[in-house]
């Protein structure tokens, strides 16, 4: 087994918990960054103690790495969070910086994808080899939204809003890739192998739960609606797709 660790940061979330196994079956070892103390499991797998945003545990975790993946996001803060990490793999001699991004980060004008764009920007000005990918939304995120929705007895839906949902397997597959390879750049981004009409979405998730509820379309006000209703969130041509679909997802998921 390689002695160098990849350190994973956010390796407990969504796609962590996908990508850390694909990273150990391909024989390397790793660290993983994680806010909570963790006890040492039989996986394999080193668990250290820091806080990105807080920029605190960040220089130890990253000591004698040569290939950071960086996973870990929230709703805001991923730019001071990203320049922490950037900063200290600066100074620790990172070869190969890998960092998620999220299809529109520089053509919807929303608060938490102008600071995805801006965590870009860090990795991309740090002087560390990088590779970026972005991705559509989540199969689980575009889940979460439904049900959510469907709790009303009339379902509010942005009209013309669409979605190209990816498999957050399928994400992990191309990173574990990403992450195992030389340093690309911004590489195509990932979306998943079908767009569908957000109420398409809702309405698939209904009838899975065999629940009646009518729509009511309404207008996304302001640049943010308009961004989407011409499909600023979407990559339509020169992407990388997804293999596993919608329909198969809310099979798998809701049976």
């Amino acid at each position: 087994m390689t002695t160098t660790p990849i350190l994973v940061t956010g390796g407990t979330g969504t796609l962590g918990r996908h990508i850390v196994p694909m990273l150990r079956a391909a024989d390397r070892s790793v660290r993983v960054l994680s806010r909570q103390r963790r006890e040492p499991a039989d996986d394999g797998v080193e668990y250290v103690t820091g806080d990105l945003l807080a920029d605190t545990g960040v220089g130890p975790a990253v000591a004698g790495v040569h290939t950071v993946l960086h996973l870990a996001g929230s709703n805001k803060g991923d730019d001071v969070a990203t320049a922490n990490l950037v900063r200290a793999a600066a100074a620790a001699d990172v070869r190969h910086l890998v960092v998620i991004s999220v299809i529109g980060a520089d053509t919807v004008p929303l608060g938490f994808l102008r600071t995805k764009l801006a965590a870009e920007r860090a990795v991309a000005d740090s002087g560390v080899p990088w590779t970026v990918l972005r991705a559509a939304q989540f199969h689980d995120l575009a889940l979460t939204m439904a049900k959510a929705m469907a709790k009303l007895p009339v379902v509010p839906v942005p009209s013309g809003m669409r979605l190209q949902p990816v498999d957050a397997r399928d994400v992990a597959a191309r990173l574990a890739e990403l992450t195992l390879g030389a340093p690309a750049g911004r590489v195509p981004d990932l979306a998943g192998p079908a767009v569908y009409p957000l109420a398409d979405l809702v309405r698939s998730y209904l009838a899975a739960r065999a629940k009646r509820r009518p729509l009511l379309p309404f207008p996304l006000p302001g640049k943010a609606g308009r961004a989407y209703r011409t499909g600023a969130n979407l990559t339509l041509e020169g992407a990388d797709h997804g293999t596993r679909t919608w329909e198969d997802f809310l099979s798998e998921k809701l049976g």
